[in-house]
């Protein structure tokens, strides 16, 4: 007796109890065997991370990818993993830290430390749980964290390695400073924004007569770190001021006028302040033509001594005291309104503090060389294309990479300061010291003579090796794993981290396996709402997908997501399509309803309309199957799912 189908699907009863048995009898673990491996690395989500919609698009592409890979028959294999996300996770644990009354700055490295691996033990694996909600069908038996020991291993050889090659450095370079976190960070970290500000013209005294100089500037708190003001050689508002010197408002120290083609005359009033300790032009100018550089800002964006006034108060609220005194004091000549263009901190949303800063950097160049060609002669292919020339115009205009984090949550630098100065570098402070002894001719020194470097790496070094650590391709470059899953076969990752990962895995698999790390690169869009707002939770316009899946289900939510989501287009998403999602559902339920429900007898000879409407369904499965892979192949999958809903529907 057939037992009796419900007339409605309901995925409660389904998707739990699915996923349950895949995952008792093993049906995603992979081991290298005789069969083509098929093989996707996760993008490693950060362990401050939840479920958002950004992520259920990506894993549910991946997760097609993978499917389809096991239905053709080949060894497929999901790794997933999650990244350790220095400066957010560092940042989350301080503010949990606060809340218990407990001060950061009077902990040790090692006590603070304590409190960030708790933390990440209790909240550091949310996001893999929530991805098992989705059905995401990843090996779990090979979850990787990017501090396991073995990737940290990993990291900390590359860059022992790299160092040895001459290709890591340590420098005073200017940086892009955070002054919450108290950390330098990259340029790709930084997110600029159109602000309402003011351009403050600003009259300097020549030195030695009554004339003045005026500038315009959107910064007046920064003109006690200046050190010249330039104007055009060929301006001819200025020619009676070449070879005299100004004085700098309120504090009175004496700078030259200095001349040069940068200057844009039609800017302001054609003359500009000079800060080169604060802006990375004027840093280019100052090291050019010989200036001082005097560096004003504390780390946390406070005034120091150099700055002679307003020491230890707040940058910006010195902006509004100095102007104060500068009307006081007759050098304000005017203020416009003006929108500018300001940087702000990906990560605490601080505005960001160009400044001169002693850091480790990676030089880049030629590591992008094979890199650039891989990808325009399209042994990498990227879909859609389009972003081969993003891609391109960033790869040719690199510049070295500043690797190292003011943090202490991450992969430490291994550089070993010496009491009489200089350092070494190497992958244990044991084989530091034999370094040390042979490098100085002193057989007297220990460990404890040995300081290691305070800063960790940046988060993107660990990352950037993820294809390659995770089948621990750099500590054993001949194992099994290695050989047989790399390079992996698809990237489904978001295009503002085209340089942050993307482009750096391909620098690394070149460097380290002579070989692309990855196949393709299917570089999904942003999610929006249906008035094109990026989704995010501070605009409120973003759905928990957990209570999307709990209402519509795992299958319905993706099915909506993908029927609006072209490689790199945006995503325009309503919950009407995850509705839709679910009642598409429904009606393969109620065809595999039907097709139960029919009680054939073999035996009796079928009339031939029925045969006819056997073999036209079976013609039109087979043209559709055909249409299906090739729209796969071409990472078409809105489309190919599109061909499966007409199919049932139509």
């Amino acid at each position: 007796m057939k037992m009796e189908i419900p007339a409605k699907y309901d995925p409660t009863l389904t998707e739990d109890k699915w996923y349950k048995y895949w995952m008792d009898k093993g049906f995603f673990r992979s081991e290298p065997d005789s069969r083509e491996p098929y093989s996707v690395v996760i993008p490693p989500p950060n362990v401050t991370g939840v479920l958002h919609m950004g992520h259920m698009l990506n894993n549910t592409i991946q997760d097609i990818l993978v499917r389809r890979a096991r239905m053709q028959g080949k060894n497929a294999c999901w790794v997933p993993g999650t990244d350790h996300a220095s400066i957010a996770t560092e940042a989350k644990v301080v503010a949990k830290l606060k809340e218990q009354g407990i001060d950061k700055n009077l902990l040790s490295r090692e006590e603070f430390l304590n409190h960030a691996w708790e933390w990440k033990e209790k909240h550091g694996g949310i996001i893999l749980e929530q991805l098992k909600k989705l059905g995401a069908s990843c090996d779990w038996s090979r979850t990787k964290f990017t501090m396991d020991q073995d990737l940290s291993e990993s990291v900390i050889k590359v860059f022992v390695d790299l160092y040895n090659k001459g290709l890591v450095y340590r420098g005073v370079r200017m940086v892009n400073w955070d002054p919450q976190a108290k950390t330098a960070v990259s340029d790709e970290e930084v997110i600029y924004k159109e602000v309402q500000s003011k351009l403050y013209y600003i009259r300097y005294k020549v030195e030695g007569n009554d004339g003045f100089v005026t500038i315009a500037t959107t910064r007046p708190e920064t003109i006690l770190g200046d050190t010249a003001v330039c104007v055009h050689p060929k301006d001819e508002r200025f020619k009676h001021l070449h070879g005299k010197k100004v004085l700098v408002p309120l504090i009175n120290r004496s700078i030259p006028i200095i001349l040069d083609d940068y200057v844009d005359r039609e800017f302001g009033t054609g003359a500009l302040k000079i800060t080169p300790a604060h802006d990375i032009n004027d840093y280019e100018l100052g090291d050019k033509h010989n200036l001082e550089t005097i560096d004003i800002f504390n780390d946390n964006g406070t005034l120091n001594e150099n700055a002679q006034l307003y020491i230890g108060e707040d940058r910006f609220d010195v902006r509004e005291k100095i102007v104060t005194d500068l009307k006081n004091a007759g050098h304000i000549v005017k203020l416009e309104d003006y929108i500018n263009n300001v940087g702000y901190s990906e990560r605490t949303n601080a505005v960001i503090e160009p400044k001169l800063s002693m850091q480790w950097f990676c030089k880049m160049d030629n590591m992008a060389k094979p890199a650039l060609k891989h990808v325009m002669d399209d042994t990498i292919q990227f879909h859609p294309p389009k972003f081969k020339n993003v891609y391109k115009h960033w790869m040719e205009n690199i510049k070295d990479w500043c690797v190292s984090r003011q943090l202490w949550w991450g992969h430490r630098i291994p550089a070993y300061y010496l009491p009489e100065g200089g350092y070494v570098v190497a992958e244990t402070i044991e084989k530091a010291l034999e370094i040390a002894i042979e490098k100085t001719g002193n057989k007297n020194l220990t460990i404890n003579d040995l300081k290691q470097d305070e800063d960790v790496l940046d988060t993107w070094f660990s990352s950037w090796l993820w294809p390659i650590a995770v089948f621990d391709g750099i500590r054993n470059p001949d194992n099994k794993d290695i050989n047989y899953y790399y390079p992996t076969n698809d990237l489904v990752t978001a295009p503002e981290i085209l340089f942050f990962w993307v482009a750096r895995m391909i620098m690394a698999g070149y460097e380290y396996r002579d070989d692309q790390p990855f196949k393709n690169v299917y570089l999904t869009g942003i999610v929006r709402d249906h008035l094109r707002r990026k989704m995010s939770k501070s605009l409120g316009n973003s759905p928990d997908p957990i209570e999307l899946m709990k209402i519509y289900g795992a299958d319905g939510v993706r099915v909506g997501m993908l029927l609006c989501s072209p490689a790199g287009g945006d995503l325009l998403f309503d919950e009407s399509l995850t509705e839709q999602g679910r009642n598409f559902g429904n009606k393969i339920w109620n065809a595999f309803r039907l097709v139960e429900s029919w009680n054939v007898d073999e035996n009796i000879q079928q009339p031939e309309y029925a045969q006819k409407t056997i073999e036209w369904f079976q013609n039109k499965l087979n043209s559709e199957i055909e249409n299906i892979n090739d729209l796969y192949d071409k990472f078409r999958l809105s489309e190919a799912l599109m061909a499966v809903y007409k199919l049932f529907w139509d």
